[in-house]
């Protein structure tokens, strides 16, 4: 038997690759490295690749690498309570996973004229004019790079909430020793072999490893939610919410072609149709100034205000692994954070809500309006989409599991028929001045008695011409002669709705 000693490292031996990296893995994120390890390479880190090279014992730079894109998955440097890059991951995954196939010429000319040809017909029934942006006909993953932002963003401060309970939650469960920095089990010789450790040696911050950990899998749920929905969603606003930051209309003809399947009416219909919605949003969003920073606010004040209830969150997660980001995010989208609505909270949601049925009750009467002399299955299409948001669809369940926002459609049904109202008693330019201002937007009796809204409206106007008259009285003005009632005057006030009047109410 040969007295030299075998090549490379043996069993047991601490400069073994595969024992380097599972103490590291132990060290970490807690003894059962195995599971750990599955869940790196869910996230593209393969551990028995990495470890594989039986050069990594002699390479302290390769094991530094391997510890930096480690420091990679669970950082949010830059990112705020949201990983994005987690989160544009686990998107893109999804978003391909039933197959996302590169669009033809045929079906991206169909969907830009289908967009071009919605304008016009838009054009006979609102005074509101098109976006003015480029038609565009995207695939699913295109949809999710060009929307991730705007959920992110949305997102954001539930996450920090979130991030910040589950650190509290969590600072006891971490492996002993830990909680004071510590990387407990790590051989000598391996830390000083790579300095590249001190990274995560001993200023690493238990509660900030818990928020990355946080940010992480709010990343994974943001991804999923968003790839999600870019198999089902049809163009750019179909959640009610102005997504993109530039002026474009959008639509997804893999999407399009099959929500067309099966149904009675001829694909080119239905791509007409959605095309009207997609444009109707389109114009809403562009040319009512005001209306894009007062729904994006109403969802940041609702979503800052969110607190979590500790002694709930600490129940549910009693019994999670921490290596287990699957549970972890399992917990999230189950809502066993307790989100407690506070009244102010409550009065933000109903406002929120009501806007949102207003914008989906405004898009639905115009789209039925401009398709009914062109497509003879408008009625039906139009019902279609109906019963599909009443369904509780993607854009339900995204809102719920990231601003824990339930939306109500019933509301936009009413909301629906009161602009249809408002038309048939005014015209279409009364319906569309509604928009001019927020304070001109009708709330939830308005919904609830649509019948009454005019008398209401009336009333509130009446009212608004007694506080006019009074003014000018104390003014010394007699009405028609003065700044109070009129176009403003040198050195006078300006009229009531137009600077400070209507403005500051």
């Amino acid at each position: 038997m040969s007295s030299q000693p075998p090549d490379g490292p043996t069993p047991g031996d601490p400069g073994r690759p595969e024992e380097q990296w599972e103490a590291l893995l132990r060290s970490m994120l807690g003894a059962d490295a195995e599971e750990a390890m599955r869940q790196l390479r869910e996230r593209g880190l393969d551990p028995a690749a990495l470890a594989g090279g039986s050069g990594m014992a002699a390479d302290p730079q390769l094991m530094n690498h391997v510890i930096a894109q480690v420091q990679r998955m669970l950082s949010t440097s830059g990112d705020g309570p949201v990983n994005t890059e987690v989160a544009h991951d686990v998107a893109r995954q999804v978003a391909v996973a039933e197959g996302d196939p590169s669009l033809t010429a045929a079906q991206d000319r169909a969907a830009t004229q289908a967009l071009s040809v919605a304008e016009l017909w838009l054009d006979a029934v609102t005074e509101l004019p098109p976006s003015g942006g480029r038609a565009r006909a995207w695939s699913r993953s295109e949809w999710v790079e060009a929307t991730l932002p705007a959920w992110s963003a949305l997102a954001a401060p539930v996450a920090a909430s979130v991030a910040d309970a589950l650190a509290t939650v969590m600072r006891d469960q971490l492996p002993e020793g830990m909680a004071d920095g510590g990387l407990p089990g790590l051989p000598p010789e391996m830390a000083q072999s790579m300095p590249g450790l001190g990274a995560l040696g001993g200023a690493i911050d238990p509660a900030q490893m818990m928020r990355s950990l946080g940010s992480a899998v709010f990343g994974m749920q943001i991804g999923q939610a968003a790839g999600t929905l870019s198999r089902e969603v049809f163009g750019a606003t179909d959640i009610g919410l102005p997504l993109l930051t530039e002026n474009s209309t959008v639509l997804l003809p893999t999407n399009v072609d099959a929500f067309a399947e099966g149904l009675d009416a001829p694909v080119e219909e239905v791509r007409h149709f959605l095309a009207l919605r997609e444009a109707a949003h389109a114009r809403l969003f562009t040319h009512v100034g005001w209306l894009r920073g007062h729904l994006l606010g109403l969802v940041e004040a609702y979503a800052r205000g969110i607190t979590i209830d500790i002694e709930s969150l600490e129940s549910q997660l009693t019994d999670i692994d921490l290596t287990d980001t699957d549970a972890i995010q399992r917990a999230l989208s189950g809502g066993v954070f307790g989100l407690q609505n506070t009244e102010e909270q409550k009065a933000t949601l109903l406002r929120l809500e009501t806007t949102l049925a207003l914008v989906e009750g405004w898009v639905d009467e115009v789209t039925a309006v401009a398709a009914l002399p062109h497509l003879p299955h408008a009625v039906a299409l139009r019902e279609m989409i109906r019963r599909r948001r009443a369904a509780g669809g993607p854009a339900e369940h995204t809102f719920s599991t990231l601003v824990g926002l339930e939306l109500r459609p019933r509301r936009s049904r009413d909301a629906a028929a009161l602009w249809a109202l408002i038309a048939a008693q005014g015209g279409g330019p009364a319906r569309d001045a509604v928009w001019d201002h927020p304070d001109l937007l009708p709330g939830t009796v308005d919904l609830d008695d649509p019948a009454g809204y005019s008398g209401r409206r009336a009333e509130s106007d009446a009212e608004h011409a007694d506080v006019d008259r009074a003014l000018a009285e104390i003014l010394g003005e007699a009405p028609g002669d003065g700044s109070a009632s009129e176009s403003t005057s040198e050195g006078g006030e300006p009229p009531d709705g137009e600077g400070t009047a209507d403005g500051d109410r």
